[in-house]
């Protein structure tokens, strides 16, 4: 009887246990803020955990820009992206805090435009050069996310990836570099 009596008296804390880490906000919204006012990009997320200290999240970027580029002169990015990625969480405290790294796949879509001077039989002509911007990447990323009772985030942070598109390597670069200070909300 004593020893049915303890394992019942543990299997109910084991589960009050697992209600407890359980019983926390699944969603999340943010906005890079940080981009928006720098570069005007908008760069909209939503997060669902899955678990205690990790979730999945899908991100759409309006006006992404390629490590930061700016359109000064005659230059002008037509570009928009997806991102879906993987996140875990190594902070004990509270869900979906503390130091956090990721894992991501992204699309990139779009054209790059820029006049150019092109020389025929001694004339300089001005024209205009379009890049196809349209590429995968896949990517990791690290950063620190404040969560303030469960219903405000406040996470800077840092991604690096690869694209693998030819023509955007030889404009640009093959590595591209992403930052930001995100704010959200959790329900």
């Amino acid at each position: 009887m004593k020893k049915t009596l303890f394992a019942a008296i543990i299997a109910l804390f084991s589960l009050q246990q697992n209600f407890a880490q359980e019983s926390f906000p699944k969603n999340e919204v943010k906005l890079n803020i940080a981009n928006t006012i720098a570069i005007a990009s908008v760069e909209v997320g939503y997060e669902r955990f899955i678990g205690f200290n990790q979730s999945i999240g899908a991100e759409i970027l309006i006006n992404d820009r390629i490590n930061y580029h700016s359109e000064s002169g005659s230059r002008k990015f037509n570009t928009n992206s997806v991102k879906l990625g993987y996140n875990f969480y190594f902070g004990k405290e509270t869900a979906g805090s503390g130091i956090y790294a990721n894992i991501f796949a992204k699309y990139r879509f779009g054209d790059f435009e820029q006049n150019g001077t092109l020389e025929v039989n001694g004339n300089s002509q001005t024209v205009k050069v379009e890049t196809d911007m349209n590429t995968f990447m896949v990517g990791i990323g690290a950063g620190y996310k404040w969560n303030f009772n469960d219903k405000f985030i406040i996470a800077p942070y840092v991604n690096i990836a690869r694209n693998f598109s030819e023509e955007v390597k030889e404009r640009f670069s093959a590595i591209e570099f992403n930052a930001g200070l995100s704010v959200g909300y959790r329900f």
